[in-house]
Parts: C-alpha cells; sequence; structure tokens
C-alpha cells in the first residue's frame, strides 16, 4: 500500500519582494497565506521569508523595501524579510531573483518557492510534498522554444542542453505525447519549485542559468532567453536532481491550495468567482487596505471596482485559448494595470 511521504516538521516558504510593485504583491501573498489556515511562524509548519535584494552595481536604484508601513505590515504577518545578494543577476534580468535568493535560505531545511504573484487559498499543510522529489509548476502554455523554418526543432534544442550537463534527455521524455510537440519535453513555469534543501536546488541553478546565459549551445543560436532563461534552467535541474513532472498529485498547487494570478487584470478576467471574492475578503481589513492603497493599479482594480470591469469584458467559461488574446483585450480597453 502507498504511503504519503513523511511531512518535515518545518518548511520555509520563499517569495521576493522589493520596491515597486513586488512588494504590494508580497503583502497579497502574506494576507493570503495568514487566511488559508496555514500554520506560519518559527516552530510551527511553515515559515514565510520576503527575500530583498540588496543595493549593488547590478542595479541602477536601491531595490530594498523603503515604505516603512509595508515593512511593518509584512512583520504583522508574520513575514521575514530575508536580504540577499545579486552577484550575476539584478535590474538586467530581474527573473535570477528567484535563483539567487535561495542561497540565502537555510540550508538542508525543505523550501517552497512561490512567485510573489501568487494567493495561498487554503492550508499549505495538505499538499503531499516530496521534497525529495522537486518539481514546478504545469499551468504553462509552450512558450519556449520559438521554432524558427530553417532552425533546429525541440529534439534538437533540448537535447543540447541535456547533454551540455551530463543528464539523460531520454528520461525527460513524455512519451504519450507526439515527437515534436512542446509538451512531450520537460518544461515548467516556474510559479512555483520546491526541494530538500535551497542550497543544493539554488547553487545548481545558478550554476546551469549562468551557463546557459553565457555559453549556450549553438542550437539555441536564434532563441531567446530573455524573459525565458529560469523557465529554460529550471527543467534540468528539477531533472537532475530526481525530480519530474509526477512527483506532485494534480489539484494542490496550482489548484485548491494556490492561484497563481501572474497580474490583476488576468486574474479578474479568468478566475473562478471564488478567488476573486477570495482576493477582495484579504484586501478588504483597514491595515491591509490602507498600504495597497498606496500602489495605484491595485487601488483602481481592487478598491475601485476597474476589476470588475475586466471581468465584464469575458465570459469566463469560454475564455481565449491563448494568454495573449485575454491580455491584449485588456489591453484595448485601458484596464492593463500593473
Amino acid at each position: 500500500m502507498a504511503r504519503n511521504p513523511a511531512k518535515p516538521q518545518s518548511v520555509n516558504i520563499l517569495i521576493v519582494g522589493q520596491a515597486g510593485r513586488l512588494q504590494y504583491e508580497a503583502i497579497l501573498f502574506a494576507a493570503s497565506l495568514a487566511h488559508s489556515g496555514t500554520q506560519i511562524g518559527k516552530g510551527k509548519g511553515f515559515r514565510l521569508f520576503v527575500a530583498e535584494p540588496q543595493p549593488s552595481a547590478l542595479w541602477p536604484g536601491d531595490p530594498r523595501i523603503k515604505d516603512p508601513d509595508v515593512r511593518a505590515l509584512l512583520e504583522t504577518l508574520k513575514a521575514t524579510i530575508l536580504p540577499f545578494e545579486n552577484k550575476h543577476f539584478g535590474a538586467d534580468y530581474p527573473y535570477g531573483n528567484k535563483i539567487e535568493a535561495l542561497l540565502a535560505l537555510p540550508k538542508g531545511e525543505p523550501f517552497v518557492f512561490f512567485d510573489t504573484d501568487t494567493l495561498i487559498l487554503d492550508d499549505l499543510a495538505s499538499v503531499p510534498f516530496d521534497f525529495a522529489r522537486p518539481t514546478a509548476s504545469l499551468r504553462r502554455e509552450g512558450t519556449w522554444p520559438e521554432l524558427e523554418i530553417y532552425g533546429p526543432g525541440y529534439t534538437q534544442i533540448w537535447k543540447s542542453l541535456y547533454d551540455r550537463f551530463g543528464l539523460d534527455f531520454q528520461s525527460s521524455l513524455d512519451l504519450s505525447e507526439p515527437d515534436e510537440y512542446w509538451r512531450r519535453y520537460l518544461y515548467f513555469n516556474a510559479g512555483f519549485f520546491f526541494y530538500q534543501c535551497p542550497q543544493v536546488f539554488g547553487q545548481r541553478f545558478l550554476d546551469y542559468a549562468v551557463e546557459i546565459r553565457d555559453d549556450p549551445p549553438e542550437e539555441l543560436t536564434l532563441q531567446s532567453l530573455d524573459p525565458w532563461l529560469d523557465q529554460v534552467a529550471l527543467p534540468l535541474v528539477i531533472h537532475a536532481l530526481g525530480g519530474g513532472r509526477d512527483t506532485l498529485p494534480e489539484g494542490f498547487l496550482d489548484g485548491a491550495v494556490s492561484c497563481h494570478y501572474r497580474t490583476l487584470p488576468l486574474l479578474y478576467a479568468r478566475e473562478d468567482q471564488a478567488i476573486v471574492d477570495y482576493l477582495e475578503e484579504i484586501a478588504a481589513p483597514n491595515r491591509v487596505k490602507k498600504v495597497l492603497k498606496h500602489y495605484d493599479p491595485f487601488k483602481r482594480l481592487i478598491y475601485q471596482n476597474r476589476g470588475d470591469k475586466v471581468r465584464g469584458l469575458f465570459d469566463q467559461g469560454d475564455l481565449p485559448r491563448k494568454e495573449k488574446a485575454i491580455r491584449n483585450k485588456i489591453k484595448r480597453e485601458g484596464f492593463w494595470l500593473r
């Protein structure tokens, strides 16, 4: 009889927060986590870390959270602000924050990374994590690679990366999908991922990402790595560490327990009404509202009901198949606020 993996005593949750939009998304994340029933705090089931990049030559300005109200509210919501240093990525590729921030987490303690534009809807303790077998979000489209008519195909491109790092390409394939169809190849959205040690995962992620950026295989010559670099390296890391696409049952993350909404206009356009109601419930308390209203897109969408107008543009039961079409319609109507 199969058994669920044993749950560790404590799990570290990591998001990134910095000056600008991310600090307000971090408040929404922390407020949703507090509302979800998840036990947060030292000595409890989970701890929340908000990774904060520090000033360096890689940032043209100071990326830290400078608003004292934001910092105070995050602490009230049981978040620990975790400074980290950018040595390889910065303003030129801010997605690299999720890679370098991992190296600031405690060694040997299991972690779950979430993109900051995520809501936690239910108790994270209900998720049957197997931290020895990492995985990441399968809520994605076939965004990379973009094939050129006379260029290499999916197999050539992906195999060149597995070969570069000495990984077995064949075992990464989903053989139920046809050859040269993007779903056959291991590909994730980097909206969440987890493992048993952030130092091991983070160093592997950093090594792969930097080498792909600085010395890509010839097969990648025609491919853009901005903004896709993290999602190109991520499946290689997960495969190298013994994970894959099927190590977490469906329906938990990107399902009943979490929602990676990407931007608030997309949340209002396509998510279930229950998630819209949840967002507005966690944003309603005065201590949250008075801080979130500092950020104009949140003020307009949540508190001045522009989100309802976005929602009215779409039939949630018959949405456009491609996210790009949803974005373009919102932009045409003047509601793309972020």
